[in-house]
């Protein structure tokens, strides 16, 4: 008959197992990961070394391309606007001369699309908030 203490034992030595199944597990998992990283940084070097090569194949390096004229008619909108401004102007401005509405929706809607157009080079801000075309 089986009592109570050998129950007791028999559950610890389970759970001892198991700790150890874990901890072993644990190394593993670590041991495993660090391989990973090393493995991941060089795929990374060799995508790097990959494009150098590339790149020195071509020959001569290649001019940067003209950035592209977003086709958007919005975006053509607020170039006119801006051709035409003598002076750099604001976002709310550009606004209002556009007939676009004078809430802050429109009004951060178009100061976004002024700093796309800024990314892209065809824009520039003179200052924080004040806008112009970018006659380079």
């Amino acid at each position: 008959m089986t009592t109570t203490a050998s129950f007791l034992e028999m559950l610890a030595e389970r759970e001892q197992a198991a700790r150890a199944q874990a901890e072993y597990l644990r190394t593993q998992i670590e041991q495993l990961t660090g391989q990973l990283r090393e493995i991941e940084g060089h795929l990374a070097d060799l995508a790097t070394t990959r494009s150098v090569i590339l790149n020195l194949a071509d020959g001569e390096p290649r001019p940067p391309e003209p950035p592209d004229l977003p086709g958007n008619p919005a975006y053509q909108n607020i170039l006119a606007a801006l051709a035409e401004s003598p002076a750099p102007v604001r976002a709310k401005d550009l606004c209002h001369r556009l007939d676009l509405g004078q809430e802050p929706k429109h009004i951060e809607g178009m100061r976004s699309k002024l700093k796309r157009l800024v990314t892209k080079g065809m824009a520039v801000e003179t200052e924080p908030g004040l806008f112009a075309l970018n006659r380079k």
